[in-house]
């Protein structure tokens, strides 16, 4: 796609500097960004051993951007992208005898309505935390309660150690709820890219780069984003940043 011309184009115009250039530049062909965490694969098969990096930038296409500008920020820049599944378990029965059901999507419910007390109420209002409940599935009647019920959804931070806090609670919370309800309940929390955070010595190098390029009027601050994006795995490796153009 365009990323890929881009750095190909690169490829070409600084080979064909190579006696001007000090040192060595590498370009990184990352596979599938788009869900499949190509660049965690890249780290796993051993990428900046193999080939040692001082400092690794990377550059995103954002439509909405004006022409011949770049957007970027120092700091936590993308969100981490988890998913959360939580399936219960209770008794069916018929939706005219409700009292002797013990109803997940009653439970369920309740578990969508509480989540969201923890950002409310469990995170700093000063943090930066979602948590959206974007599936449920049950039912296949309208006279009958169903016996089990799946939620599923997705939670974005910028930090580890508050994504640690938010899995915590979203687990005691769909069990607590479960339990009081006569139900059971499987949590699972799926952590998918980690935040990707720009490094603020490589993010001010780039920074002078862009402004000398299309100059300081056009690279402009780019506000932190809840979306995710797999470069984070290659910057807990390598100083480095990712901007949009």
């Amino acid at each position: 796609d365009g990323h890929m011309a881009n750095l190909l184009g690169s490829a070409l115009v600084l080979s064909s500097l190579r006696s001007r250039l000090r040192g060595q530049v590498k370009f990184i062909f990352q596979p599938a960004e788009e869900g499949g965490a190509g660049a965690k694969a890249m780290m796993d098969d051993g990428l900046f051993e193999q080939f040692p990096c001082e400092a690794v930038f990377a550059l995103h296409n954002m439509p909405g951007v004006e022409s011949g500008h770049f957007v970027f920020r120092s700091g936590p820049t993308m969100a981490s992208s988890d998913d959360v599944f939580v399936t219960l378990q209770g008794k069916g029965g018929h939706g005219a005898m409700p009292h002797q059901s013990s109803d997940t999507l009653m439970a369920a419910a309740s578990i969508v309505m509480a989540l969201q007390t923890i950002v409310s109420r469990n995170i700093k209002p000063v943090d930066a935390g979602v948590i959206s409940v974007t599936m449920i599935h049950a039912g296949e009647a309208t006279n009958v309660v169903p016996d089990t019920c799946e939620l599923q959804g997705t939670v974005r931070t910028f930090t580890v150690a508050l994504l640690d806090m938010i899995e915590q609670r979203m687990r005691e919370i769909s069990q607590g709820i479960c339990t009081a309800m006569g139900a059971s309940c499987d949590f699972q929390f799926v952590r998918n890219y980690p935040p990707t955070v720009n490094h603020a010595a490589e993010a001010e190098f780039m920074r002078q780069v862009m402004a000398d390029m299309v100059g300081p009027e056009n690279v402009t601050p780019q506000e932190p984003t809840m979306g995710a994006e797999d470069f984070s795995y290659m910057l807990e490796k390598v100083p480095g940043a990712f901007i949009n153009i």
